[in-house]
């Protein structure tokens, strides 16, 4: 019996272990020596030896191997690549969060999926088709690894690296229930992020299951023909559907509805674009992330700063919502949002 660590809850695992002779405590520390120390468990106080050495020749301690690790030389962001299972690169991104001197901490961007199938139009990584889905150790491994090679903690997950998470939902939720238990990673369930494109069926599942991860939603342009042309996601899953599952989720919740806003110059950046967006959203509490298009063909480009000040401007005065504009760092390294397709591209 193949027991694999990094796959499995605690529970999970004291389930398989019990037959061996083991307990939860014993999953625990196994947990703990897993997550925390990228290793097996080899001594502790009140376990019995023999019981640890069978459980210790039926648990498997898979890795993932690093391919590469590049660091940007002018914000501190952090790509990694790394091989899983099978080939393929899988990619995901340290974010720094070093501004306030007393709390300095990480963030961890993963990847769910090798590819991704959702072909958005301003998405490098939507360039590679759909390779794979990851397991839950393969997405747990980015985060323990990542957090092996930080001078600082890392406090946060986002699903926000290759793939659409949704699509690999069993997997994601997994790896996120497995980081945010206090015997391994201890990460707060609101400090990891599932975004996703809009994959409805997914997100009434996340409903229905009552997760308390932060939910984010790639948005884009409220005009539906126009998000058509950037994300081929509206055939199958419309605006309207969309924005419908969305009230469903506030209504369950009582949860502020994140919307992430790629910003494209020329395309999504107006009065309309904005008058729009609020046409959709009336009545519903909505928060807008804003965030510039990272485009190495040069087809798609991010607004001058008078443009982005015009529409944000627009925005505010249209929802009379909060609107904010995060930064897509590691743009040097390709390691800003939607390049993560690097390996693939070379």
């Amino acid at each position: 019996m193949n027991i694999i660590l990094k796959n499995l809850t605690t529970e999970e695992l004291c389930n398989q272990i019990k037959p061996l002779g083991g307990s939860l405590y014993l999953a625990r520390k196994i947990q703990t020596a897993a997550l925390c120390h990228n290793d097996m468990l080899k001594h502790g106080p009140g376990i019995s030896g023999r019981v640890l050495v069978r459980v210790r020749e039926s648990c498997v301690l898979p890795q993932l191997k690093m391919l590469d690790r590049i660091e940007s030389s002018k914000d501190r962001f952090v790509r990694y690549v790394f091989e899983g299972e099978s080939k393929g690169a899988i990619e995901a991104v340290r974010i720094p969060l070093l501004h306030r001197h007393d709390d300095y901490k990480y963030v961890v961007c993963v990847s769910s999926q090798i590819g991704c199938p959702m072909g958005c139009a301003f998405c490098f990584t939507g360039k590679m088709g759909f390779v794979r889905n990851l397991s839950p150790w393969e997405i747990v491994d980015q985060v323990v690894q990542i957090a092996g090679d930080s001078q600082y903690p890392v406090k946060g997950v986002v699903f926000m690296g290759m793939g659409e998470p949704m699509l690999n939902y069993d997997a994601v939720m997994k790896a996120a229930g497995i980081l945010c238990e206090p015997c391994g990673m201890a990460i707060s369930s609101k400090a990891i992020t599932i975004s996703t494109s809009g994959i409805v069926p997914g997100i009434k599942r996340f409903i229905e299951d009552k997760k308390k991860y932060r939910l984010i939603v790639s948005l884009t342009s409220a005009n539906p023909a126009i998000r058509l042309k950037l994300m081929p996601v509206e055939k199958k899953w419309s605006t309207d559907l969309l924005m419908e599952s969305l009230r469903e989720y506030h209504k369950n919740t009582n949860e502020r509805i994140i919307l992430s806003w790629t910003l494209i110059s020329g395309v999504n950046t107006g009065i309309i674009d904005a008058k729009e967006l609020a046409m959709i959203t009336k009545g519903l509490p909505v928060k807008i992330d804003l965030i510039d298009v990272n485009d190495p063909e040069g087809k798609f480009n991010p607004p001058s700063n008078e443009e982005l000040n015009f529409f944000r401007d627009a925005l505010r005065r249209e929802l009379a919502m909060p609107v904010s504009r995060r930064y897509s760092g590691g743009a040097d390294i390709k390691a800003g949002c939607g390049m993560l397709a690097s390996h693939f591209q070379n």
